[in-house]
């Protein structure tokens, strides 16, 4: 059985083509991306150990070896950094034997205080699982229409303390409701980003524990996300609003690592948006379409 820091180095090993190291090109191969000789060698050891960290044989590889694996791959900062976390929770960092508590939902006053100096902008509380916290009006009026906001429409009745239990959750939104795929213009980008926030939920319980929810009903568009370790980019967003404009956002993220939550701020990215969600806030709020 795999792990995650194994899962990550294949996945990435696959993606690399050996002539953008400049090696050179061994004749044909059953599967795409750098061999695991090639790899091993930049790194400094075996193909044999390299083998045991994808397969999971070995799970506490030395830092040294990460940093190494780190420089054979040529990952970014953001790549490194989610590399070394993968490296913890493989090593049994951060894990538990109990079942886990869901992660806090209860939003501190100063946060909230916060938010509201941020109005009428848009803006929204979540925690790492995807759950919408609270958020100012302007963001209710930006995912007027869309479902989003209707906890009822995404949650399973019988949730739990899990997502979705009579709160909004944006990744099971995303994965399950199709009017998501109509809203977020790049999709696959947005996707890519509620599975990989997953891995940076408060312990990596919680994050098996949602998948255990969502992926019987996400299928393999959540699964293989998961499990792809793609470290997202976090472009401009760009929104199909149901009124018809299309929109372009900035998103600046403010973390409170105490709550394991965040504040997102959402800003027009040129004049064309911004006019389009000054005329937004004229409009009489949508109702959903199912």
């Amino acid at each position: 059985m795999g792990t995650p820091l194994g899962d990550f180095v294949r996945t990435k090993r696959d993606s690399i083509q050996p002539e953008t190291l400049g090696l050179p090109e061994r004749g044909r191969r059953r599967s795409p991306g750098l061999r695991r000789l090639d790899l091993a060698a930049r790194a400094g050891i075996s193909v044999e150990y390299l083998t045991r960290i994808e397969q999971g044989r070995d799970r506490n590889p030395s830092i040294a070896v990460i940093n190494a694996l780190a420089d054979a791959l040529s990952l970014d900062a953001a790549e490194r950094g989610h590399l070394r976390y993968l490296a913890k929770i493989t090593g049994g960092e951060c894990t538990a034997h109990a079942r886990p508590a869901p992660p806090r939902r209860d939003v501190r006053p100063s946060v909230l205080r916060t938010l509201h100096l941020l109005e009428p902008g848009i803006a929204v509380v979540t925690n790492r699982l995807g759950d919408i916290l609270a958020h100012t009006t302007g963001y209710a009026t930006l995912t007027g229409g869309t479902g989003l906001l209707d906890a009822h429409a995404h949650a399973d009745a019988d949730a739990g303390a899990g997502a979705g239990a009579g709160v909004p959750n944006l990744t099971r939104y995303v994965f399950t409701d199709p009017r998501a795929r109509a809203f977020f213009a790049d999709w696959d980008d947005v996707a890519d980003e509620q599975a990989f926030d997953l891995w940076l939920g408060p312990s990596v319980e919680n994050s098996e524990w949602l998948s255990a929810e969502l992926a019987p009903v996400a299928g393999p568009d959540f699964t293989s996300r998961l499990n792809r370790h793609v470290v997202p980019r976090r472009g401009t967003l760009r929104l199909n609003h149901p009124a018809g404009p299309g929109l372009r956002l900035t998103r600046e993220t403010l973390d409170v690592p105490a709550d394991a939550q965040q504040i997102v701020v959402f800003l027009p990215a040129d004049e064309e948006t911004e006019t389009a969600i000054a005329r937004l806030r004229e409009r009489p709020r949508l109702r959903a379409i199912s």
